[in-house]
């Protein structure tokens, strides 16, 4: 087992900019431009193999920050906290498995960081919420398990079992009081992944805040590069059969307008699936069980394809404690934003949540300990989208592809800068370009996270530590 160890002997850092063909509304805010922070580890075995991985996170500000404080402001924080990361974590005296690794970066590293940056940096100011501290974090976690994997040769996610691990799951995390019975002693990730990954995948398409969905809302100013913008021209297009509506969580009528409008869509072109994003907007539950109740009553087809709701209520379950079986009971109700690592979701399990929407973006390592407990724990998995272009995009596929979801994955990065993935899609196109409502993953390798080394072959801007 001891040859299957490794540590971080390098980490480097780059920001690639990423310009929005179309605006892409979160919450209060628009994103028009997001930078992508690209990382490469290092990892030594005790055999003194050196091996490099890569990792990728889109630093959605809007998502991660939501906040009045200005969009640069946050920006700057975001990218030093990032460059810290990358200072300190060679001088990390941790071994063990990739998971193992990351769940100490996650638990301990990076909230002594954050709690040091917060007391001293910004004392006074805003604080860093936890949220954008894990996104930070996240493509390092993610190179480090690719890393993981390419030191042995192998698939990083077949390596999440007990011939290399050196602890198992009741080492991360406990089971809910409330499911007797549970434990998680001599369990591994294994035990809750597919047998086989999936080389393709149903795939869901956002249908922004924003977006014109008829003729009568065009201004004349959207792009003209090839691509579609109305949705029945996405639909046609790539021939999808889900769709995730983007509510504004604060205005009742609009909101089921917006659904009964995209709804309509749907039934005329033969789309099957639908799900509502309130984007953590909704104070009250009475507001998300009015509009589901209206809609069964008057729009029962369109109620009928709605598959789950995504997160409605606030980021911070245990300031509230809010019972939320009202709407489960009416439909599946995942978290999302909330759904930091087992120990939300677990809270969350207690007051009435389904459902988990995990995201490589707060981590793989965190990503796959939640969908354990949350399997374990009866609750269902959806894996979303944080508009994952360029090398974020396989992460986010092979974590879909491992485990079992409701229905397939978002990916929407096509939708709001395809060209951001031209070099990348040149090596896995079935993954960048949706067709016949699907992803293909079959030119992904075996090796690691399963970039294969062409698409690791791209220019990349000066490095910044």
């Amino acid at each position: 087992m001891k040859n299957k160890q490794v540590s971080i002997s390098k980490s480097e850092l780059y920001f690639l900019p990423v310009q929005t063909r179309v605006p892409l509304k979160f919450g209060t805010e628009t994103l028009t431009s997001v930078i992508c922070a690209r990382v490469k580890i290092t990892v030594q075995s005790e055999g003194n193999h050196y091996s490099d991985g890569w990792g990728e996170t889109p630093l959605n500000i809007q998502w991660i920050w939501p906040s009045s404080l200005s969009y640069n402001e946050r920006l700057q924080c975001i990218k030093d906290l990032c460059i810290e990361i990358s200072r300190l974590l060679p001088h990390q005296n941790i071994t063990g498995h990739s998971l193992e690794i990351g769940y100490h970066l996650s638990e301990i590293f990076l909230k002594e960081l954050l709690t040091k940056i917060n007391k001293e940096k910004r004392m006074g100011l805003e604080p860093i919420p936890w949220l954008a501290g894990l996104v930070c974090l996240s493509a390092f976690d993610i190179a480090l398990h690719d890393s993981y994997g390419t030191c042995f040769k192998i698939s990083s996610f077949s390596t999440l079992n007990a011939d290399w691990m050196t602890k198992d799951l009741s080492h991360f995390m406990e089971p809910s009081s409330h499911a007797p019975g549970i434990n998680f002693k001599n369990k591994f990730p294994s035990d809750y992944l597919l047998s086989s990954p999936k080389k393709s995948m149903k795939v869901w398409h956002l249908v922004g805040g924003v977006d014109p969905i008829s003729e009568n809302e065009l201004t004349g100013k959207e792009p003209n590069d090839g691509y579609p913008v109305l949705l029945n021209d996405w639909i046609q297009s790539d021939q999808l059969d889900c769709l995730k509506i983007k509510l504004r969580g604060n205005d009742i009528d609009w909101d089921y307008k917006r659904i009964v409008d995209v709804g309509n869509i749907a039934i005329e072109q033969n789309v099957s699936w639908l799900t509502t994003d309130f984007n953590c907007t909704v104070e009250k539950t009475q507001y998300v069980n009015q509009i589901l109740d209206k809609l069964v009553l008057n729009e029962p087809s369109i109620y009928g394809k709605i598959l789950y709701v995504e997160q409605p209520f606030p980021y911070e379950l245990e300031k509230d404690l809010m019972n939320v079986r009202s709407v489960s009971a009416r439909k599946p109700l995942f978290l999302d934003e909330s759904a930091h690592d087992w120990k939300v979701v677990r809270l969350g399990f207690e007051l009435g949540w389904s459902g988990v929407a995990l995201k490589t973006c707060k981590t793989l390592t965190g990503a796959i300990l939640s969908a354990c407990w949350a399997i374990e724990h009866g609750m269902t998995l959806m894996v979303q989208d944080l508009t994952n272009p360029m090398l974020a995009q396989v992460a986010h596929c092979q974590l879909a592809a491992h485990f079992d979801t409701i229905m397939g994955v978002e990916s929407n990065g096509m939708q709001f800068y395809p060209e951001a993935s031209s070099f990348e899609a040149q090596f896995h196109p079935g993954i960048y370009r949706r067709r016949n409502g699907q992803l293909d993953l079959s030119t992904l390798d075996s090796i690691g996270l399963g970039y294969g080394h062409g698409v690791l072959s791209k220019s990349l801007p000066a490095k910044e530590s």
